[in-house]
């Protein structure tokens, strides 16, 4: 009898996992071995087992099963033993308090630091000793925990004599968390932390949906099974995913926006991680996500050099009302804020049109697809794409002969109203400097430069290297506004490059946008770029 499938944290299919089942008495049935597919086929009669799991390199695992004569395979998940964390909830205001959750398989050293100009200690947490043999060991949900997040702590404590709270400091920021292991192994995840009352004149967003839409802790993101777990863990992804055998562009966005199960933000980020001794001015290595954390980081560091004070706020918090908006003169944006509600776009539209906000967008491919949150835990995004029409965009669903600007556009409006631009394909995945457009706008008094003169030449960003017009660029389009104004474009291929714009309102706010996600990992290393960006930034604040 197939009684179900064993899998990694990952969603890949687990060979040779011992697997026991004893009988309600405590007497063992029988003793199989998953095959090449993780499946465990066991001659067992139905009724109520506890069933034991255990392979080399993953936390063993006791479940309590119903196996019926007819019955769903069902899923066992099991851990790596890899140090991997993450701080619940993952944003907090200054005096809350937050968990840290931490999956080890040997004691930790735990420490607290700032990620500014330069990596500050804040303290040290503590030493999480081992208290009974793999006490530091984790328990994910069998199934798919991406739905509901790993709830660790909840079953077994990781460090039971120990408090795991941390309280958040006064100064807002990004903070990351360092796990080391007596090993030697080494994990950092980030913290959040924005101000109880608004400290600076300048708010800045950490794209935290887009975090969790590109987290792949389970097996899904909105880019891997987006829609649902596989039947059968994989085995091999070139094989098996639908993003490589299936025809024609974004196959994992095929299906209707409902079909799309949900994402939880309860889940460690693999792609936050920064290595241990890896400093702001460094290059962004391909083993850190260049499009996350790691950049916005960059951004931070050169706020701080500007010596521009600013308050560091999640997505959510503005999605829930928790940015006061009328309290700051800018709100930034950076690096890849793609993913979006519908509450924040209006919160900050209304706010730029009708108040005077100064809103900058320092990224590309941004708010390109609205997001739902079910609750503060977790968010659903609406995807469906139905091919691409030459000119970009993509298709109505309903309506094949109408097309949209982006998935966005389809169900609020395009980003190009408040933006200025909007993604389209040309460039993607290729990088550029800007070329100068405009010479005589005050964007770039001081700056030397003239028209056509390139800048934004050096970059940081190792993945796609060549400069601050990259990796995925906007540029306007019949939604942008009809005073928006082009000042640069990137010289990437195919007419593919970022275009630089700007657009003020009648209420006196005003909207500044690169449109490249590659931006923000050339600010520190740039100087005329660094000029420009600070230029907009003196004229917004009125210095």
């Amino acid at each position: 009898m197939l009684i179900g499938y064993v899998s990694n944290e990952r969603y890949v299919a687990l060979i040779d996992v011992g697997v026991e089942f004893q009988d309600g008495d405590g007497n063992t049935v029988t003793i199989v071995k998953s095959s090449p597919r993780g499946a465990i086929f066991a001659d067992v009669a139905p009724g109520e087992y506890k069933v034991t799991l255990h392979k080399a390199g993953f936390g063993p695992k006791i479940v309590n099963l119903t196996v019926a004569a007819e019955h769903a395979p069902y899923q066992f998940r099991l851990l790596s033993d890899r140090i991997v964390g993450y701080m619940w909830p993952k944003w907090v205001k200054s005096g809350d308090r937050g968990e840290f959750r931490v999956h080890a398989t040997e004691p930790y050293r735990l420490s607290f630091w700032r990620y500014g100009l330069e990596k500050e200690f804040i303290k040290l947490i503590s030493w999480i000793d081992e208290h009974g043999p793999g006490a530091n060991m984790q328990i994910t949900p069998d199934g798919d925990y991406v739905q509901t997040g790993v709830q660790w702590n909840q079953r077994g404590y990781g460090a039971p004599s120990q408090s795991s709270l941390l309280e958040a400091p006064e100064r807002s920021g990004l903070y990351y968390v360092h796990v080391e292991g007596e090993s030697g192994e080494f994990f950092s995840f980030p913290w959040i932390v924005a101000p109880k009352e608004p400290t600076a004149r300048i708010a800045v967003l950490a794209s935290t949906n887009t975090w969790n839409a590109y987290n792949n802790f389970g097996g899904r993101s909105n880019y891997i099974n987006a829609d649902q777990l596989p039947a059968t863990p994989i085995v091999n992804a070139r094989l098996e995913l639908s993003r490589y055998y299936y025809g024609g562009q974004y196959p994992e966005w095929r299906y209707p926006d409902e079909a799309y199960l949900p994402l939880s933000f309860e889940r460690p980020e693999w792609l936050n991680h920064i290595p241990e001794f890896t400093e702001v001015y460094d290059n962004i290595e391909g083993r850190q996500a260049c499009h996350v954390a790691p950049t916005e980081w960059r951004l931070l560091a050169w706020l701080e050099r500007e010596g521009f004070e600013h308050d560091f706020y999640s997505e959510y918090q503005l999605h829930a009302g928790d940015l006061d908006l009328d309290a700051y003169e800018i709100v930034i944006s950076a690096v890849h804020p793609e993913y979006w509600s519908a509450q924040m776009y209006h919160r900050i539209k209304e706010w730029v049109q009708e108040r005077g906000g100064k809103f900058m967008y320092l990224g590309g491919n941004g708010l390109n697809a609205e997001v739902e949150f079910i609750d503060d835990q977790t968010m659903r995004v609406n995807n469906q794409v139905v091919g691409h029409p030459s000119g970009g965009g993509v298709r109505d669903p309903e309506d094949s002969s109408r097309t949209f600007e982006s998935r966005f556009h389809r169900n609020v409006e395009s980003e190009a109203n408040l933006l200025g631009v909007v993604f389209t394909e040309a460039g993607v995945m290729t990088a550029a400097p800007y070329a100068v457009v405009d010479p005589e706008h005050w964007v770039f008094a001081g700056t030397g430069l003239k028209k056509g003169d390139l800048f934004g030449i050096e970059s940081q960003h190792e993945r796609i290297p060549g400069g601050a017009s990259g990796h995925e660029t906007d540029k306007r389009s019949a939604s942008s506004p009809a005073n928006t104004v082009l000042l640069a474009k990137g010289t990437n291929p195919d007419e593919g490059g970022s275009e630089m714009v700007i657009y003020d309102t009648e209420s006196g706010g005003s909207v500044f946008s690169v449109g490249s996600i590659t931006y923000c990992a050339c600010l520190l290393v740039d100087e005329p770029l660094s000029q420009v960006t600070a230029n907009v930034i003196n004229k917004f604040l009125g210095n």
